[in-house]
């Protein structure tokens, strides 16, 4: 009995340490114009094996490029091209990726996203804060500094169940 509930225990923290969050970029605005990537991304925490969903229209496209053609919204040096409305892009090493739509004039309006993917234990913001206004107002605390993310929520319930089925068992 002991054996089978450490067999259990080993797969539970398995799944725990793979398991990563859909992160729906740009939330309910999706992969759009008129939104701020930027600062939407500086709210996010991105980890090795969350993936990042875009939902667009049929005219854009995501096309995952190096920083240069990011900097310079350029389409030359794709790494690979998706469209068709739903885009997954499973985040599985750590280091930047870089995105953007490639209809004329979308990206350099905004549309494109650069994310820093940390390892899934790491507790470093992702992205520096970017710096408040010189009115003196302050910005609103990010979400993210408030709630725990999905990745990290699913880890303490799992970690809960495989306490609870060592003590079953």
């Amino acid at each position: 009995m002991a054996m089978k509930a450490a067999a259990v225990f080993v797969v539970l923290i398995a799944v725990r340490a793979v398991y990563g969050a859909d992160i729906i970029v740009g939330g309910s605005s999706g992969w759009n114009q008129g939104f701020n990537y930027d600062t939407w991304a500086t709210q996010q925490k991105f980890t090795v094996g969350d993936t990042l969903v875009f939902d667009y229209g049929g005219s854009h496209s995501v096309d995952e490029v190096n920083e240069a053609s990011y900097t310079a919204c350029s389409s030359s040096s794709v790494i690979k091209s998706h469209t068709g409305g739903t885009t997954s892009i499973p985040l599985s090493a750590v280091g930047p990726r870089y995105f953007i739509c490639s209809t004329p004039g979308h990206c350099a309006s905004g549309m494109k996203l650069q994310v820093n993917v940390l390892a899934a234990n790491s507790t470093q913001n992702p992205t520096p804060t970017p710096t408040p206004p010189a009115t003196g107002t302050q910005p609103p605390p990010s979400p993210s500094a408030a709630a725990p993310s999905a990745f990290f929520t699913l880890n303490h319930f799992i970690f809960g169940a495989s306490v609870a089925t060592l003590f079953v068992l």
